[in-house]
Order: C-alpha cells, then sequence, then structure tokens
C-alpha cells in the first residue's frame, strides 16, 4: 500500500462510485467487487493470487459484462484490457491445451494458448470466462491453479503471471430462481439466494469456490433501473453530437413508450440497447447524412405510431 501513489489511491477510494455511474442497479456487486480490489491494493490480499476472482451469477442483460468493463477502464485506464473467453468452446477434455498452449511435438505448439498467450503479452488485465459452468473440470482444474498459485505453466514451459489479473467467471446456473424470486423494486424474496447457492454448489467442487474472493448475485433490473439504463444510453448518444452542437431531448411519452416496446425482464438491458439503437441510433445517422439535423439544434425524441419519432428543433440563437 506504501508504494501507491497519492493518485492512485484517490483512484481506489472511489473506484466503487465511478464503478456505480456505469452499472445500474447491482451495487451488491458493485460493493463485492470494489472491496475484493482495495483489500488486496492495500497489501491485506495474498500476494500470490490474482487482484480478485469472482464468480458473477445473474440471468442475461443484467450488467455482469458490463462490470468488467467498468472495472478494467476503472483499474488499467481502458475497457479493452479484457481477455475474454467463452468456456462453450472448452467443453472436451483435451480443450484445454487450446487454452494453455499444447506441448512439444503436438499440433499447434508454435501458437501458444488463448488465455497464456494473452495474460503474457497483457499482463495487467481483467480476464472473463463466460459460462464457466459449460467448461470440461480438466479446464477447471487450470483455473484452479490460477486462483491457488496466481500463475500457469504454458505448453512451451514458461510460467505466466496472472497476479496483476482480476478473474471474473459468469454463469447463468441459478437464473431461474433469480427471475421468478424478485420483488417489482428488484430485490431479492428471502430464500432465494440460498436457491441460487444450493443450484451452484451441486455443479462446482467445494475446493474451486472456496478459492474465489468471491461469489456476485445479480439481480433481475427492475423497469427503474431500466429507466436508468435508458438514461445513461442516451447520455452516450448525446455525447458523440455534442461537438456539432446538437443535443438529444427526450420526453415522458417516448421513455413510456421505450420501456413498453423494450421491457423483457428475462434478457435484461439488451432488447433495450438494441430497440435505442434501432430506433435512435440508425435513425440519427440516416438523417445525418440527408443533412436534415442543422448544428445548433435540439432532437426531440416524441412516441410515435410505431415507436419512436424525432423532431427537430433548431436553436433560434445559434451563438449560444
Amino acid at each position: 500500500a506504501n508504494r501507491l501513489s497519492q493518485g492512485e489511491r484517490e483512484r481506489l477510494l472511489k473506484l466503487a462510485e465511478r464503478i456505480h455511474a456505469r452499472v445500474i442497479g447491482q451495487d451488491e456487486a458493485v460493493e463485492a467487487v470494489s472491496s475484493a480490489v482495495l483489500r488486496n491494493r492495500a497489501g491485506l490480499g495474498d500476494a500470490d493470487q490474482p487482484l480478485g476472482s469472482f464468480l458473477f451469477l445473474g440471468p442475461t442483460g443484467v450488467g455482469k459484462t458490463e462490470l468488467a468493463k467498468a472495472l478494467a477502464a476503472e483499474l488499467f485506464d481502458d475497457e479493452k484490457h479484457i481477455v475474454r473467453i467463452d468456456m462453450s468452446e472448452y467443453m472436451e477434455s483435451h480443450s484445454v491445451s487450446r487454452l494453455i498452449g499444447a506441448p512439444p511435438g503436438y499440433v499447434g505448439y508454435d501458437e501458444g494458448g488463448q488465455l497464456t498467450e494473452a495474460v503474457r503479452r497483457r499482463p495487467y488485465t481483467v480476464v472473463l470466462f463466460d459460462e464457466v459452468e459449460k467448461a470440461h473440470p480438466q479446464v477447471w482444474n487450470a483455473l484452479l491453479q490460477v486462483l491457488d498459485e496466481g500463475h500457469l505453466t504454458d505448453g512451451q514451459g514458461r510460467t505466466v503471471n496472472f497476479k496483476n489479473t482480476v478473474v471474473i467467471m459468469t454463469s447463468n446456473l441459478g437464473s431461474e430462481h433469480l427471475l421468478s424470486g424478485v420483488t417489482a423494486s428488484g430485490e431479492l424474496i428471502e430464500g432465494t439466494r440460498e436457491k441460487v447457492m444450493a443450484t451452484v454448489r451441486a455443479h462446482f467442487r467445494p475446493e474451486f469456490l472456496n478459492r474465489l474472493s468471491d461469489i456476485v448475485i445479480f439481480h433481475p433490473l427492475s423497469r427503474m433501473h431500466l429507466r436508468q439504463i435508458v438514461s445513461l444510453q442516451l447520455d452516450r448518444i448525446g455525447e458523440r453530437l455534442a461537438d456539432r452542437h446538437i443535443h438529444l431531448v427526450l420526453t415522458d411519452s417516448a421513455l413510456e413508450r421505450i420501456l413498453k416496446d423494450a421491457y423483457e425482464p428475462q434478457f435484461g438491458a439488451r432488447p433495450l440497447k438494441r430497440y435505442l439503437e434501432r430506433q435512435i441510433t440508425d435513425a440519427l445517422a440516416r438523417r445525418l447524412l440527408e443533412g436534415s439535423i442543422p448544428e445548433h439544434s435540439d432532437v426531440v425524441l416524441e412516441s410515435g405510431s410505431d415507436g419512436l419519432d424525432l423532431r427537430i428543433e433548431e436553436h433560434k440563437d445559434k451563438a449560444g
């Protein structure tokens, strides 16, 4: 902890706050991940293990990947500092060689492993294992070594250090309990967490679960959370228009229309993002290319007969 600069200390202390700005409706998850990283960076974690290791549980589209990206952006200055591995491609016992590289004399020896090569080249990174429950137990053994010892030996005999990585595994195990066991405001009904954990314990070995910094449950998103996500997404679109002095205005009717058309609790925020892309981003792109949105104007989003309508209002005082 003494080696941290003042700037780094301040960033770490505000880690949760800054991630909250990006990840909506998952306060418990954000706090759990931030606390584990803080413990490690303060020198209270195990120096031989990754900065943090987590199992993210929850249905599709609730922010598991978004939290991983936010963590990469905050810890390593770029959300592209992510190695993402789809574990549904590692269902056979021999697939572990694709992860860590084939041994000498085998096909693919000179290519290196998908995981070990990526971390060797970029040691400061978030490693995201999607749908970890689908991987073969042999692959879990390799993950167990990372969690336990903080390094892996690749097919060429080189030691790859994972001590500066954050390891995140995602899983949909128990999601059916979460989707049916939540109140309208997004709180978990009593007993739901226990049902999810029982499903997880039936699938993973205890020594695997016990090595993790934390097992984090993501809640299904409520309508209130989706309202916040709409605002966040529109802010991002608005940032791209700011240099042309074009301002997006969301009316109440448009917000209600978005939620009516795109709210599907079992798919989280994904339908919402697709809807906004189709109804707003695509329409804006077409209008901008046509030249029908002048600089210094408001684009007012309203509910229309077939989704959203865009009404253009030019500013009277262009100097402003």
